[in-house]
């Protein structure tokens, strides 16, 4: 039987009387699963626009912001740059903590290379592709700053052999779940293990990134 995650708490969804066992988006910001649907598909639509935009950026020396999907999490565009090699992932994870564009500038891009692919998280917080892109030129005019925007393409294709099988297991669970009464919890995985999370937790969204992996696309990018 699946493990049961934390006290159950009375949730929006709850007080709406909605007994659906919910999922999360590609953007995997919840903290009560290791894995959502379409996260990985979205990762490799990710990975292979940066590989069709490489040589573009290299041979006109440009520097490009990829704006990927992100709003409350990183975690694609972190994942992202270390897949596909990019020079740098601006997420809002880190937006209060250092300037991520100066910290670019500065440290890599200006002293090494004469090009850059940079993944932006969609968030505020980050700026965005566009707001990052009229920083550059007016900071930092000796380089020509481009914009692309993934956009829903993130969304659409097909479906990984990982996300097939993800969605898969959490729907048989789902309706296992319903059949033993369960209600207002999302189906999860933990520790490849299916979990059931209540609402109050799987709507936190305080999963936190992993700093090693901040540190790798830095080392990545010498």
């Amino acid at each position: 039987m699946p493990k049961v995650e934390g006290k159950r708490q009375a949730t929006p969804f709850q007080k709406a009387g909605t007994e659906d066992h919910g999922h999360d988006t590609p953007e995997m910001k919840s903290s009560g699963t290791d894995a959502t649907i379409g996260y990985d598909t979205a990762l490799n639509t990710i990975m292979e626009a940066i590989d069709r935009l490489r040589d573009t950026a290299t041979s006109h020396e440009r520097l490009f912001f990829v704006e990927v999907m992100g709003h409350t999490a990183g975690y694609l565009a972190l994942n992202g740059a270390i897949a596909s090699g990019a020079e740098a992932a601006i997420i809002p994870e880190m937006e209060t903590e250092v300037d991520q564009l100066a910290e670019l500038i500065s440290n890599g891009f200006r002293k090494s290379k004469n090009s850059a692919i940079v993944l932006v998280a969609e968030n505020p917080q980050t700026g965005g592709a566009l707001g990052l892109a009229e920083r550059v030129k007016k900071e930092f005019p000796q380089y020509d700053a481009r914009v692309t925007i993934l956009g829903h393409l993130q969304r659409g294709g097909s479906p990984t052999s990982l996300d097939r099988i993800l969605a898969s297991r959490l729907g048989e669970s789902a309706v296992r779940a319903l059949m033993e009464g369960q209600r207002n919890v999302m189906i999860g995985v933990r520790n490849s293990q299916i979990v059931y999370v209540p609402f109050s937790k799987a709507i936190q969204h305080d999963k936190g990134i992993n700093r090693d992996y901040v540190e790798l696309v830095r080392m990545l990018s010498i």
